[in-house]
């Protein structure tokens, strides 16, 4: 059976046949059958094929679109001629559709002239070339105004496997035939079937090029016809697209000053306010609504700076900017909110002033205009307060929509903050006090809630912004809370968050409202999951401010601390809410005198202690048979308390009294990766928060994790031991058990870490272990870097360079980068003839990894990483690495990289070897990547010649 029938009965199977199995096959046979250099031939004859199906043709123009793109290199140089013309005669075949086959072959001709020289062209270029074909043949103009639509936007594709160079000179070329493609824009406009496509075509020009005036453009007949087109339902959506163009193009970064582009400005801002009826009219589809309001973002984004000057044309903008927002649409609303932040930043920015020169000048212009937009702004609050309101319908909201509304509330809540910093605080807070008055009388007399939780989901957003000292609506607000009517969860919710919102103005209020708010939110914890949740964190805040306060009612918070862990009275804490509850009583503790905070640090403990020794007291066998959840919610309190009592002596006390009960833990649960990291997790906070107190339990500790990791290969012990090496690192008299730990730890992962296989099964390891060798590095250099296991575990980074994940693979470059650094700095000065000894006998190998690292065996998002080790090599080893990348680079092809390509990366390295700007060296080897990435056969070549794997490779002169 030939290509062309076996194509097609694949297709056949994928979009008709009933056999998933076959459907799969089928699929993954095309895939693979586009990448072969059959699939030009097959694919162009079948496009021409008169019988092809809709999903051939779809399938075909795809494929070969692709080849243009990916794989245009694999063509003879003579090929180009064929193909353009037969490319040429689809797209003219193709002049009625189908659209989406057409649009398939308009990007491989744009392809194809990203390839190709102008003078393959003809001499004037792809844009010259479709001038002759559109003026000889103009009943074809459809598919001709796609090509000029399409060829800008593909200007800058990086799916066009062109060398940089190349894809530069192409724009360049593009650029000086931008007359040319608006004249054949301007001469189709008369068509008034084609001007929808004139517009998409003038919309992508105009995007891709700046170098025309805007004196030139404000008098152009495509501009006129546009801004007259945004009275058409017709052409409205293509007109907006244009329109939105021109005001980004008066500013974009190409322009001149503002100045110079006024003449445009003063053409499209009165276009635009004459649409400003038309959002409010009723029978406008949305659609039509939602691109209106878009020009207006626009013209408020675009033009911050003139509209914060406060002229009575700018405030024009600013009321209707205001009637967008006030739209009941999140989607056509939301529009705005990028400008009232800009605005609000322009307005209250000092170097928004500094051309007024004196600071009395500056101080009375900066006045000046927040009275003028003091009304839009307070405006602004009112606006946002009605739109947090939940609908009457909410509880019928399905969980997306739900998460959107509470999405769409937390955004709006950022637009009342930036109105705030404009009218101030206390401004604000009279707008929504008298909001919350009328809203809890309407409660009172329909049971709407809504509006009531609507302003206090207001007024703790912008908590912050009202002083501390505040004493004439505060007082009311929260006298009036514990009144409230609490029977629905939302409300309540909303009640708890803006108590804890306010928690410094609780703590410095002469009046005596703490027991009841405390009452408030022990009953949220009683009312509903969600609820509880807000008032454990509102119950964390307040005893955060107010801990002085509470230092005498410590019996009552244990009390509900107690309560609310063991789940008895009904409350609805769940474990990890808890945890709250424990920062909470844990800053108390801390201002209390040592012998009572011993005392309350063991009340705190004992609900997760206890519950732990009652479980290691059944035994080894019952404590190996539990469920992980079981032993890590109790660990995770512990960690909770380790990390926020920050009372180094007393916390070290506690940890050294737990550690049999830990001990014992470790050694029955070592194979639960669960409960091992939950517990290494609790000694890193143990040893972060006591420090060198710690150093009666220290030595225990790492005889247990460096036994157990050599056991259980769990790499959460790497993680706790470098906490140790960051705290313990400097501390002569633990020099012995840290010497001891790296020797074991490193040996043992260095023995796990044999191959790239190895590493790609165990990233974790590979992470932790090398984020602990830098630790080592910083803090322990004396121990880690004369020790027998250095060089294994350079030898070891080098094997795992390549290693796909991130984490892992960003640890490795900088475990690297640290160690050439350290032989590089006036500390590492001692160090240098060890790490000399070890990194020279591997230096070629190294660079060659690194380089194809750069060029395809690693992401092009870990670039930065790469460059920076090759980098650190650079300043350190100067004219050798010089050697070893020339070594290196010459065994690529010249079909994959030039001779002037590798002279270029040579050249730039040698530049900062030599101590010039690294900027240099970095676009150059983003450059080198992007064209050793360029299509993948390409990339294959480069990765087969550099074999970044194969260690026992060696270059054959």
């Amino acid at each position: 059976m030939d290509l062309q029938k076996m194509v097609i009965n694949a297709l056949a199977a994928l979009y008709h046949g009933t056999n998933d199995a076959l459907r799969a096959e089928a699929d993954r046979w095309l895939q693979d059958f586009q990448h072969t250099l059959d699939a030009w031939q097959v694919a162009d004859s079948l496009l021409h094929d008169p019988n092809s199906s809709i999903e051939t043709l779809i399938f075909c123009s795809q494929t070969l679109r692709s080849k243009v793109q990916r794989d245009f290199e694999e063509l003879l140089g003579e090929a180009f001629g064929p193909l353009r013309d037969s490319l040429s005669t689809l797209l003219k075949k193709l002049n009625k559709g189908p659209p989406k086959v057409r649009t398939q072959i308009c990007i491989a001709i744009a392809a194809l002239a990203v390839h190709v020289s102008v003078e393959d062209w003809g001499g004037g270029g792809v844009v010259n070339w479709l001038s002759v074909e559109m003026k000889s043949q103009p009943e074809l103009l459809p598919s001709f105004l796609e090509l000029l639509t399409v060829l800008p936007q593909e200007a800058n594709s990086h799916r066009i496997a062109a060398r940089p160079e190349r894809r530069r000179q192409f724009e360049k070329e593009l650029v000086s035939s931008s007359e040319v493609a608006l004249s054949l824009l301007t001469a189709c406009w008369d068509f008034e079937e084609l001007k929808e496509q004139v517009l998409d075509g003038f919309a992508s020009w105009l995007r891709f090029c700046h170098g025309i005036s805007a004196a030139t453009l404000a008098g152009h007949p495509l501009v006129g016809g546009a801004l007259s087109s945004l009275n058409s339902d017709q052409l409205l959506e293509a007109a907006v697209n244009v329109t939105s163009e021109l005001i980004h193009y008066t500013v974009s970064k190409n322009s001149t000053d503002i100045s110079s582009q006024l003449p445009l400005i003063h053409v499209l801002v009165p276009c635009v306010m004459g649409l400003k009826d038309q959002l409010k009219d009723q029978s406008k589809d949305e659609e039509d609504v939602k691109a209106i309001a878009r020009l207006f973002a626009d013209l408020g984004d675009s033009y911050v700076d003139l509209i914060a000057t406060g002229s009575n044309e700018a405030m024009l903008i600013v009321q209707s900017l205001l009637e967008v927002t006030s739209h009941p649409e999140f989607d056509i609303s939301s529009m705005t909110y990028n400008f009232w932040h800009n605005l609000q930043s322009v307005l209250t920015r000092r170097d928004s002033y500094m051309s007024y020169g004196s600071e009395a000048s500056m101080e009375m212009e900066k006045n000046r205009r927040l009275q003028i937009f003091y009304g839009p702004f307070e405006m602004l609050v009112s606006l946002v307060c009605s739109k947090v309101e939940f609908p009457a319908d909410y509880s019928g909201f399905s969980e997306e929509d739900l998460k959107d509304f509470k999405h769409a509330r937390y955004v709006l809540s950022d637009v009342l903050l930036d109105a705030t910093e404009v009218i101030g605080g206390i401004a604000a807070l009279k707008i929504l006090f008298s909001k919350l008055v009328e809203a809890v009388r309407n409660c009172e007399q329909d049971s709407r809630w809504q509006p009531c939780e609507a302003v206090l989901f207001c007024m703790q957003a912008v908590a912050k912004s009202v002083p501390s000292q505040e004493n004439e609506l505060l007082p009311q607000v929260f006298s009036l809370i514990p009144k409230l009517s609490l029977q629905q969860q939302q409300l309540h919710q909303t009640v708890c968050t803006t108590i804890g919102a306010y928690s410094k103005w609780i703590d410095t209020s002469q009046l005596n409202i703490l027991p009841p708010l405390v009452d408030v939110l022990t009953k949220g914890m009683g009312s509903s999951e969600e609820t509880a949740a807000a008032a454990a964190v509102a119950f964390k805040y307040i005893c955060e401010d107010c801990r002085r306060k509470f230092v005498g009612s410590l019996d009552g918070l244990f009390h509900i601390y107690h309560i609310a862990l063991s789940g008895e009275g009904g409350y609805k804490v769940s474990a990890d809410d808890s945890l709250h509850l424990i920062e909470a009583l844990s800053v108390i503790i801390m201002e209390l005198p040592p012998e009572h905070a011993s005392k309350a640090l063991e009340l705190l403990c004992m609900p997760a202690i206890n519950p732990l020794q009652a479980i290691v007291n059944q035994g080894a066998a019952a404590l190996q048979q539990l469920p992980a959840r079981q032993l890590t919610v109790h660990i995770d309190r512990l960690a909770c308390i380790f990390r926020n009592v920050d009372l180094p002596e007393i916390v070290a006390d506690a940890v050294h009294t737990f550690w049999p009960l830990l001990k014992a833990i470790f050694d029955s649960r070592a194979w639960d990766m669960r409960t091992m990291e939950s517990l290494c997790r609790s000694c890193k906070y143990a040893v972060r928060t006591c420090g060198r107190c710690m150093v009666h339990t220290i030595a225990a500790m790492l005889e247990e994790i460096q036994a157990l990791y050599q056991q259980h290969n769990q790499s959460c012990f790497l993680y706790l031991s470098s906490e140790v090496i960051k705290i313990f690192g400097s501390d002569p008299s633990c020099t012995d058990y840290l010497r001891s730990l790296i020797e074991k730890l490193f040996g043992h992962t260095v023995k796990l870490l044999g191959s790239i296989q190895d590493f790609t099964a165990r990233p974790d390891i590979a992470d932790d272990c090398f984020l602990l060798a830098s630790r080592c590095i910083r803090y322990c250099p004396d121990l880690f870097v004369p020790s027998s296991v250095f060089p294994m575990l350079i030898h070891c980074s080098m094997i795992g360079i390549t290693i796909q994940h991130r984490e892992a693979c960003k640890s490795i470059l900088s475990f690297l980068s640290d160690v050439v650094d350290l032989a590089n700095s006036p500390e590492g000065e001692k160090y240098i003839s060890i790490i000399n000894n070890v990194i020279l006998p591997r230096g070629a190998i190294l660079t060659r990894i690194l380089i194809a690292a750069i060029t395809g065996a690693l992401p092009s998002s870990r670039l930065e990483d790469v460059s920076y080790v090759l980098l650190s090599l650079t300043r350190t080893y100067r004219v050798k690495i010089i050697e070893w990348a020339k070594e290196s680079i010459s065994l690529i092809p010249p079909a994959a990289v030039t001779e002037a390509e590798c002279s270029s990366f040579l050249s730039a390295l040698s530049k900062a070897a030599s101590g010039s700007s690294i900027s240099h060296l970095t676009s150059t080897l983003e450059e080198l990547s992007d064209v050793c990435r360029r299509n993948r056969n390409v990339q294959d070549i480069v990765q087969g010649a550099l074999r970044p794997l194969d260690w026992n490779f060696t270059t054959v002169a």
